[in-house]
């Protein structure tokens, strides 16, 4: 069983930065995380889960949602095991539930259904 967890989220101002990590543990995975395509979603409350960023299992690629590109960053350091998201200049529609997810030998997806694994979750809250 992979484990994946997130820490980071916090409350800040509209107009702030949040900088999300996501630890996976290299005990429970069955690959190297190097592998795993990752990607962060986000669940805000009485709304379904939605693709936020992903990166591909090689780095090379990664890939945003609309509503986040340009204030957004997803990296990774596989050395660490660690997937990072830089959230820039934060508005109050992107309060949710901030979730990380693993896929293996994945291309890096926005599509919930591509990924195998996932966090519990950390709370980003925005205020106006």
């Amino acid at each position: 069983q992979v484990q994946l967890v997130e820490s980071g989220g916090g409350l800040v101002q509209s107009g702030g930065s949040l900088r999300l990590s996501c630890a996976a543990s290299s005990r429970t995975f069955s690959s190297p995380f190097s592998y795993y395509a990752m990607g962060w979603f986000r669940q805000a409350p009485g709304k379904e889960r939605e693709f936020v960023a992903a990166i591909s299992y090689g780095g090379g690629r990664t890939t945003y949602a609309d509503s986040v590109k340009g204030r957004v960053t997803i990296s990774r350091d596989n050395a660490k095991n660690t997937l990072h998201l830089q959230m820039n200049n934060l508005k109050p529609e992107d309060t949710a539930v901030y979730y990380c997810a693993a896929d293996l030998y994945g291309s890096g997806g926005s599509s919930l259904a591509e990924y195998d694994y996932w966090g519990q979750g950390t709370q980003v809250t925005v205020s106006s």
